[in-house]
C-alpha cells in the first residue's frame, strides 16, 4: 500500500468510531479518509466505518 492510502486508513479508523449509528461511522470514516487520501481514503473509511460497533 502507498502510504497516502496508508494514511487514510488510519485516518478511517480514528474517525469511523464517530457517531451513534452505522451511518454516521460510515460518514465521519469516509469523509477523514478522504481528507487524508482522496477517493481510496474515502473507500476504505467508509467500509471501516461500516464494519465498527
Amino acid at each position: 500500500m502507498s502510504l497516502p492510502i496508508m494514511m487514510g486508513f488510519i485516518a478511517g479508523l480514528t474517525l469511523a468510531a464517530c457517531g451513534d449509528n452505522t451511518t454516521e461511522r460510515a460518514a465521519t470514516g469516509a469523509l477523514g479518509g478522504a481528507l487524508v487520501a482522496g477517493p481510496a481514503g474515502a473507500l476504505v473509511g467508509g467500509a471501516t466505518g461500516t464494519v465498527i460497533e
